[in-house]
């Protein structure tokens, strides 16, 4: 592993540990925004708060929001074989503007199930409760990005040391081999802890903590991720230590309050019942108590047994709230008058701490580039967070875009759903109504997204026989990286076989980059490139595009615009001139002027 980016430059992990202080006090300057952190620089300035809009106030494409929801509502029908969900609350929107908030399907059908059968036991249709915008759920998971946030606030008021050893603060916790485990590594999934224990199997909560204080790492602290409600859970242990405050009026005096989240709580009163989405008809064997169905209690069988407080699970929300904490986030730790963070604090939890365990992106808290979710939203600053019950936030800087799907998925049972699909379809859906404008000229030539397919685009048989020839075009790109790539190619036997066409990228303010393999995956900024090319010489060159996706993740796509073929002595090919167009052949690629 390195502490050098590719350009010589120090990484944010390499700065990131050089500004924090000892004792834990922040002292990390604001890093430089990179290209596409630029381009919504003015937008944060702003410090925009929310409000309901249109979607062109919002800066998005409208038709792809509205088959956002035709996406999630096919969700409720079999997915493949039961419905994902019973129901959802859709919240999609960029800057300070919600382009869309809409709820579908049901938030209590279900009293139990039959296992016998393998079916829902429905409630009669008069006491079935339909889905609202304002729907309250259990988060499940997601409640792991409050406990971060009130670590971060406690690591920039100095009472935490993110390299701290967690036994520093909790003494019996250093047993078992754990004396050296940090507080950056419970944030950062790092800790060597399994997954989960079964807390809820011992009887008083002294025996749960025992547990944890004797629960031995499977892997050395920091050589390996694995994702472990127990980091949670100790750094709550932590959090209360430190500050003499249960969990639940941490949450409430540093970010509910502040920020004016009125329908974010643990453990909602019998009153929100009605508001409240179902999850769990929950017994052994799929479910680890037998409580019924489970409807305004904590889902989690360990945080039901902690009280329903609890640094891994057990915080209720709705999507608007939600959607308040992640405009939030992305003003840098500011809503309205209210400021919860540091711009430099949320810089961390944005920032991979996780360079050594390439796929495990991670930011203290949150994690990052996750296409298995984030689908088309993934970037390396995009962050997120799932939870076992049907939810997910996911925050995009790059396009200052949020989107949160708030479903209950375990509703009547776990086993009937699998997968993310619906989070990845919402997200693809999201990412698609941000727009790309053309480089140059009003269209350009847009790849799609589809999964498992091969898109082409070719240039008509040019005479480049008398050598010099030159491809200059607009290239934008955003890739599942590795899994999908864009290849520019030769033929010149009419397009039996093909080669590999070697190219180079510019941008402005950054060094050219060379692409001798002739093809691209991945992120690029989410900005336009200039490529240029060599061109072999033949008495009949054929050039082409070609982007391969495979059948899981798909990025945002690829772009080239106003491709142009010239020698020395004239232009053979100008895709500005329509009749040079008009002889471009397309498969899967279509105009877009976005």
């Amino acid at each position: 592993m390195t502490d050098r980016a590719a350009n010589g430059e120090p990484t944010r992990r390499q700065l990131t540990r050089a500004g924090l202080a000892l004792g834990g006090a922040l002292t990390l300057a604001r890093l430089p925004a990179g290209p596409a952190e630029a381009a919504t620089a003015a937008a944060r300035d702003r410090r925009p708060t929310l409000r309901h809009g249109s979607a062109a106030r919002a800066g998005l494409l409208a038709s792809h929001l509205r088959r956002l929801v035709t996406d999630a509502e096919a969700f409720l029908g079999p997915s493949p074989t039961h419905p994902w969900y019973a129901g959802a609350v859709l919240l999609a929107g960029r800057g300070g503007t919600v382009a869309l908030h809409q709820a579908i399907g049901t938030a209590v059908r279900y009293r139990a199930y039959d296992e016998k059968t393998g079916t829902g036991v429905e409630f009669p249709p008069d006491q079935q409760i339909p889905m609202r915008e304002d729907t309250v759920f259990d988060l499940a998971s997601v409640s792991k990005l409050f406990t971060s946030i009130l670590a971060v606030q406690q690591i920039e008021r100095g009472a935490l040391g993110l390299e701290a050893t967690v036994a520093s603060y909790l003494p019996d916790f250093g047993r078992a081999g754990k004396q050296e485990v940090t507080i950056r590594q419970l944030l950062t999934h790092t800790s060597g802890f399994r997954s989960w224990i079964p807390l809820y199997s011992a009887p008083t909560y002294e025996e749960k903590l025992q547990r944890v204080w004797d629960e031995k790492p499977v892997s050395a602290p920091g050589t390996a991720y694995l994702y472990s409600d127990l980091n949670l859970i100790s750094l709550q242990l932590v959090l209360e230590r430190i500050t003499g405050r249960s969990l639940d009026t941490l949450l409430r005096d540093e970010i509910t309050a502040p920020l004016g989240l009125r329908r974010t709580r643990y453990n909602p009163p019998a009153s929100w019942r009605p508001r409240i989405a179902a999850t769990e008809d929950a017994r052994p064997p799929w479910s680890g108590l037998d409580r019924g169905l489970v409807w305004g209690e904590v889902h989690d069988e360990n945080a039901f047994a902690l009280g329903g407080v609890a640094g891994h699970a057990g915080v209720f929300s709705d999507a608007w709230d939600l959607a308040v904490l992640g405009r939030t986030l992305l003003n840098g730790g500011v809503h309205g008058r209210a400021r919860i963070l540091r711009p430099e604090s949320v810089e961390l939890m944005f920032t991979d701490f996780n360079t050594a365990f390439p796929g495990d992106e991670h930011g203290l808290g949150f994690e990052l580039y996750q296409h298995w979710y984030m689908g088309a939203m993934a970037t390396p600053r995009s962050a997120g967070h799932t939870g076992f019950t049907g939810t997910s936030l996911v925050l995009d800087p790059t396009t200052d875009s949020f989107l949160v799907v708030l479903g209950n998925s375990v509703h009547p049972v776990r086993s009937w759903r699998s997968g993310s699909a619906p989070r990845v379809a919402a997200a693809n859906r999201l990412a698609r109504a941000v727009p790309v404008r053309p480089a140059r000229g009003r269209t350009a030539w847009f790849s799609g997204m589809t999964p498992a397919s091969t898109a082409t685009l070719t240039l008509p048989a040019l005479d480049t026989s008398s050598g010099g020839a030159r491809l200059d075009c607009a290239l934008w790109w955003d890739t599942e990286p590795k899994a999908d790539a864009l290849v520019l190619e030769a033929s010149t036997d009419g397009g039996a076989t093909w080669q590999p066409v070697p190219f180079t990228t510019s941008r402005r303010g950054a060094e050219p980059v060379r692409h001798p393999s002739g093809s691209v995956t991945g992120w690029s900024g989410r900005v336009w490139h200039r490529l240029t090319a060599d061109v072999p010489a033949a008495r009949s060159l054929m050039l082409r595009w070609r982007y391969t996706t495979d059948r899981l993740y798909v990025g945002r796509g690829c772009y080239v615009g106003r491709p142009r073929v010239a020698m020395a002595d004239g232009v053979l090919f100008d895709g500005a001139r329509p009749a040079d167009a008009s002889r471009i052949e397309a498969v899967g690629w279509a105009p877009s002027a976005d």
